[in-house]
């Protein structure tokens, strides 16, 4: 186990940098973001942030004994006190271990021949959009566009719902109507998701084109008079509710659009 400096004081200044990575206000590329847990401080490494610090909670110094930390560990930890540790961290519950790491640069490249994006407009739970990128990740879509009114991916609540995709999905924030037009310039179709079937297609009967964008709007209005008419496709998903939590919507669009993917290429679907 390395030996770390305890640090009893909150206006340490290292807590005091600890404390700041977390208050949500980081957003852009290179600003200093706050990670909490073995698992999110791996996943940053795995992703080739750099990470700037790393604290441990009194008590839980048997965390930098993992070999995914050992490495970081070694070259620099502060341990604080149980009182320091709670107050700087974001979450009820602390896991015991922090970091501090740069939000990375996340480039968009011009869309693959076939290619799954998806758009978010408005969308304001933190959980929401974390999962939408976790599930973004899981089933292969190349990057996300986010309206100014959707929550900032960068919000800690938001990577932490990610599990760590935010650290590797490409994220741009945008007014819809540019978003719109970049869309359109590279030839992708623009599928809105609603709830009510009038005038949409059923998932089950849609046929997603191969440069395909996803559109999800906010959880209690939906999406906007504007995207709809950005889109050039309505679907709905048929389900024996009312509506879906736009994480679950999203997430179901985007494995159909995976699953469709996977089918058209596989050996047994080419004619011979």
């Amino acid at each position: 186990m390395p030996e770390t400096l305890l640090i009893t004081s909150k206006s340490n200044a290292r807590a005091k940098a600890l404390r700041a990575s977390f208050s949500g206000e980081a957003a852009r590329a290179g600003e200093r973001l706050g990670v909490e847990g073995e698992h999110l401080i791996v996943e940053a490494i795995r992703s080739g942030l750099e990470i700037e610090g790393l604290f441990v909670r009194e008590g839980s110094q048997s965390l930098l004994d993992r070999p995914a930390l050992a490495a970081v560990a070694a070259c620099g930890c502060f341990t604080l006190s149980r009182e320091v540790f709670a107050g700087a961290v974001e979450t009820a519950s602390p896991q015991g271990i922090a970091a501090i790491v740069r939000i990375p640069l996340l480039t968009l490249t011009r869309l693959a021949p076939e290619a799954v994006v998806l758009v978010v407009e408005a969308l304001q739970d933190p959980g929401n959009l974390g999962t939408l990128l976790r599930s973004a990740e899981a089933f292969g879509a190349q990057q996300m566009y986010v309206t100014p009114e959707t929550v900032n991916p960068w919000n800690p609540k938001v990577v932490r719902a990610s599990a760590g995709s935010v650290f590797r999905i490409p994220v741009v924030r945008a007014p819809l109507e540019e978003i719109g037009e970049q869309l359109q310039a590279q030839g992708a179709r623009l599928y809105a998701a609603v709830a009510q079937p009038l005038g949409a297609a059923s998932l089950l009967e849609t046929v997603f084109a191969p440069r395909t964008a996803l559109l999800i709007g906010n959880e209690g209005a939906g999406l906007s008079a504007q995207a709809l008419r950005l889109a050039h496709h309505r679907v709905c998903i048929p389900v024996a509710v009312e509506s879906l939590n736009a994480a679950v919507a999203g997430s179901t669009l985007l494995y159909e659009a995976m699953r469709q993917r996977a089918c058209a290429s596989s050996p047994s679907s080419r004619t011979p």
